[in-house]
């Protein structure tokens, strides 16, 4: 008997379509059945699990309310959506991750491998075949890269902000002024949430801005 099976959905190939609607529709006050079927135009019986899977990634609540990880991912910002969809996979696959933090980087072959270890079921299972493509289609949507950063330059660089140092005295000699000065080059995401802009100045006060 299968043991710890991880989410997953049978009707793999709905998911990717389920979550491009989403990211185009308007968030409702609670994602239903009846959201899923007359909404985004899912009324099939195989995607009636799309919920129950989307409440174990943490982008609805138990409730069937959308959270704040939902509208992350429908945030036009691609870096700040795949992210979204990032920690979306790992909630909904806390025990594939406890086996391997780097689930997302395997193969699908080595994926099955460590489902095989899992779940005790053989190589080929439908049910493992299942998992693999439901992990596979979330792990389309998203992106495991560190966000850089707010002083590191790249080529999509918007502002720049510079900002000279007060002398400081040498901590040997107080006789001796030691002049520094710093350059900081912050780099704003292309977004209108007023948010991930109060976040990255917050961050960037508290830490590099102290006198």
């Amino acid at each position: 008997m299968a043991k710890n099976l991880p989410a997953f959905m049978n009707a793999t190939g709905t998911i990717s379509k389920i979550l491009d609607k989403i990211k185009v529709a308007a968030t409702p006050e609670r994602f239903t059945q009846d959201f899923l079927s007359t909404g985004l135009g899912f009324s099939g019986g195989g995607a009636k699990a799309f919920i129950p899977l989307a409440k174990k990634m943490g982008i609805l609540a138990s409730d069937g309310t959308p959270t704040e990880l939902y509208r992350q991912f429908r945030n036009t910002n691609t870096s700040i959506s795949r992210a979204a969809m990032g920690k979306a996979l790992k909630n909904a696959y806390p025990d594939v991750y406890a086996r391997n933090e780097y689930a997302h980087k395997l193969s699908k072959a080595d994926l099955e491998g460590l489902l095989v270890e899992m779940t005790g079921l053989e190589k080929g299972n439908s049910s493992v075949r299942a998992v693999i493509g439901t992990f596979e289609a979330i792990r389309a949507f998203a992106n495991f890269d560190t966000i850089s950063e707010p002083i590191v330059e790249s080529e999509t660089a918007g502002e720049t902000t510079e900002k000279n140092a007060e002398n400081f005295s040498d901590v040997y000699d107080p006789g001796v002024k030691l002049g520094l000065s710093y350059t900081i080059n912050l780099v704003l995401p292309k977004t209108d949430d007023v948010a991930v802009f109060n976040a990255i100045f917050k961050s960037l006060r508290d830490n590099l801005l102290r006198k």
